[in-house]
């Protein structure tokens, strides 16, 4: 029995909108009318998917490890999350504020905290 307000088939209940046409995915087509080297590719695509995942498997359970094991992926990640932070930076007004936040406004603060304690000593 499905949940109320879900729908059940048709592509998991997409509708598609009037102002945006139907995601090329979502297109019941795709699933079955593929041509030869599509399917091929993405047999290629999974089967190295596998490949990759069964030696990622076999470095993690091997007993005798005694290295980390290299993700590249992670490690790209980590890099740009942490160490090339402004070429991946994009200015919005959420990050203007907070900016403007942290480097003003604790001028802003500490200004007001020493001129009502300098008032409240005078």
């Amino acid at each position: 029995r499905p949940l109320a307000g879900h729908r059940v088939g048709n592509m998991a209940g997409y509708k598609a909108s009037k102002m945006a046409s139907m995601p090329e995915t979502l297109d019941p087509a795709s699933y079955y009318e593929l041509t030869p080297e599509r399917r091929r590719a993405e047999q290629e695509r999974l089967a190295l998917r596998a490949q990759l995942k069964r030696q990622y498997q076999l470095q993690l359970n091997d007993p005798y490890r005694a290295t980390l094991i290299e993700d590249p992926a992670l490690t790209r990640w980590t890099y740009a999350r942490t160490a090339n932070i402004y070429p991946n930076f994009r200015p919005t007004p959420k990050t203007s504020l907070l900016g403007f936040l942290c480097g003003v406004g604790p001028l802003f603060f500490w200004y007001y905290v020493f001129k009502t304690d300098k008032i409240g000593r005078a």
